[in-house]
């Protein structure tokens, strides 16, 4: 297979959801001696984004996005210490989670290969995530950003819970406060207090290096 067919047959698999083949394409790239990061910035993110349109179109449901994310999973696993081996400085420290009584998990996954892929170090807390966890994660890791999830309406109270919580231990000035999910807006951030909101995967990137960069400027000043 030449490169370009493999990255076209790894962009149509994630989307269908066929781990076995994204993992065995994935493999046929870096034997081929394409670079991991062109693998996952040119057909696996890609792909990923284009399944979040089509679940926003409803062309696609939760189950095309869950067997889609699970897909990439497993080329993810490959690719990242190779990503990692590349000697690219880590941009900084992101902890990540779903709120407490929130199960979504797919728009998270989806940030945190993106940020990963950027250079981001990522720990992962999972889904229903209790505030008095988030607190433990962050005094263990010492994260630059922590990120709220949530896909549920239900759940965005949870966002000025954990924000209480972090001020309550007083961490609340140690650490930037990003929030995202389906149903959250920026005004919806604005008030419970986050420092940043992205709608999307790629925003998200974006939004969190520009955070880390002001607060580091103005550590430096």
């Amino acid at each position: 297979m030449t490169p370009e067919e493999i990255l076209k047959g790894l962009f149509d698999e994630t989307l269908v959801g066929n781990a076995p083949a994204v993992l065995e394409l994935t493999n046929a790239g870096l034997g081929l001696g394409m670079d991991p990061e062109t693998l996952l910035f040119e057909a696996l993110i890609p792909s990923l984004e284009e399944v979040g349109a089509r679940f926003e179109r409803g062309d696609f449901f939760l189950p095309e996005m869950l067997i889609a994310g699970k897909a990439t999973s497993g080329a993810l696993d490959v690719l990242r210490p190779l990503l990692a081996a590349t000697g690219a400085e880590t941009v900084g420290k992101f902890l990540m989670g779903t709120v407490k009584g929130d199960v979504h998990d797919i728009g998270k996954n989806l940030v945190n290969i993106m940020l990963e892929g950027a250079g981001f170090e990522v720990i992962d807390l999972g889904v229903q995530v209790a505030p008095e966890t988030f607190v433990a994660a962050i005094e263990e890791h010492r994260p630059d950003i922590v990120g709220f999830s949530a896909f549920l309406t239900t759940t965005m109270p949870m966002f000025k819970a954990n924000i209480n919580a972090l001020e309550k231990a007083g961490l609340r000035d140690q650490v930037i406060v990003m929030v995202g999910g389906a149903p959250v807006t920026q005004e919806y951030a604005d008030a419970v207090g986050a420092d940043g909101y992205a709608a999307d995967a790629s925003t998200a990137v974006r939004r969190a290096k520009d955070l880390l960069g002001h607060r580091r400027s103005l550590a430096n000043a």
